[in-house]
């Protein structure tokens, strides 16, 4: 075989087709960059299809100003998923179309099923290895997400528990009473349907999350999710128990159920598989070396959102961080597109549209002050 049909070079590579690398391959296009492509290992907005039937946006989507009268969960100007689909939390699969819509209506060159395995930094540009060809950029973009990797090892004994992300539907859990353990957003969205659907519901949390008035919705939780608990019958109410201080450091099987082991020195008899919801490992981790990883487990970017390790690879999406501020909610790390295209156009000799640029910025006035989570996040 040629050795030339396993092989493709472009000026950028983008990896991942989720709201990141939709919404920058779409400012590409606006800009002028042609000569890039977008590899992802399933299908565009592939992680929210991946979600549980239920599980619905925690931001509101409607239109409103700051962003081209675009609503908070839209990746390109005068577009508006909430006004699209007529809800105000969209689900899953929704938002999995609103991307796949972006992603025709600009005709964005995208290869499916391209899995990397390996990236290389050469002399000049990358050589990526994956499970159909080899590809050359000139840069990269790393656009993957979060989802798609849980964090099954957060405690001796995770491998005994069912982390909420593996779940189709909560409407396949009855009259029984299950322990969720971490009561962030994906722990309390579990509880919240288990619940409805008539379980007891214990939910166990190193930190009290639902106490907390922080208005950053990635330190407390969201309004959407205090507004859902809020509103439960009463006797779905005195079925959910929040139990904080309450952090999980072992789980074993035992004879007819599970025992889950409190530092407090507790143990709590479950007769149901325990739910985790101890967040995710970045999709960094298949590219760890080409990162500066921090004592804290934070990557060292520069303010052009560019590894310090291996110059001319960006990252786009939920896991950058600059300072205190995490970009991980659509809303926030859409703010960086233009950062990031702006560079690397101007190293490619194109001169980018100030007009676009200026308008994906006029997004990003209100957000200079935000401050976000620590690492017990599960942004």
């Amino acid at each position: 075989m040629n050795s030339a049909h396993n092989h493709r070079y472009s000026s950028v590579i983008i990896v991942g087709a989720g709201p990141a690398g939709i919404g920058l391959g779409a400012l590409f296009k606006q800009l002028g960059l042609d000569n890039f492509i977008i590899l992802d290992r399933h299908d565009v907005g592939s992680t929210f299809k991946k979600w549980p039937k239920e599980m619905k946006l925690l931001t509101p989507s409607f239109p409103g100003h700051g962003f081209g009268l675009l609503d908070l969960n839209a990746v390109v100007p005068s577009t508006s998923p909430g006004y699209a689909y007529a809800s105000e939390h969209l689900t899953g699969n929704q938002y999995a179309d609103y991307l796949k819509r972006i992603a025709s209506h600009f005709r964005l060159p995208l290869e499916k099923g391209v899995e990397v395995n390996k990236i290389d930094k050469e002399k000049k540009g990358f050589t990526l290895h994956t499970n159909q060809k080899t590809y050359s950029s000139d840069f990269v973009v790393w656009a993957g997400g979060e989802f798609q990797y849980p964090d099954l090892s957060s405690f001796t004994g995770s491998e005994n528990c069912q982390h909420t992300s593996h779940v189709h539907t909560w409407s396949s859990y009855r009259q029984s009473h299950y322990y969720i353990i971490g009561g962030y957003e994906s722990g309390m969205d579990a509880a919240f349907h288990l619940t409805k659907q008539g379980n007891q519901v214990t939910v166990l949390s190193k930190g009290a999350p639902w106490q907390d008035d922080d208005p950053d919705p990635s330190v407390s939780l969201s309004p959407f999710t205090s507004q859902r608990l809020n509103d439960l019958d009463p006797d779905s109410k005195t079925r959910l128990k929040l139990k904080d201080n309450a952090e999980v450091f072992k789980v074993e099987i035992a004879d007819s159920g599970y025992l889950i082991h409190l530092s407090s020195g507790d143990t709590l008899f479950s007769e149901t598989k325990p739910f985790i919801a101890t967040g995710f490992k970045s999709s960094l981790t298949r590219v760890f070396e080409h990162f500066f990883w921090e004592e804290n487990g934070d990557i060292r970017l520069t303010d052009k959102d560019e590894s310090t390790v291996s110059q001319g690879l960006f990252l786009s999406g939920p896991q950058v961080k600059h300072e205190d501020v995490i970009f991980c909610f659509i809303y926030k790390f859409r703010q960086r597109f233009a950062v990031i295209a702006q560079e690397i156009c101007t190293r490619l000799g194109i001169e980018p549209r100030e007009s676009v640029l200026e308008l994906y910025r006029q997004s990003n006035m209100y957000l200079e002050d935000l401050t976000c989570c620590d690492n017990s996040c599960e942004c």
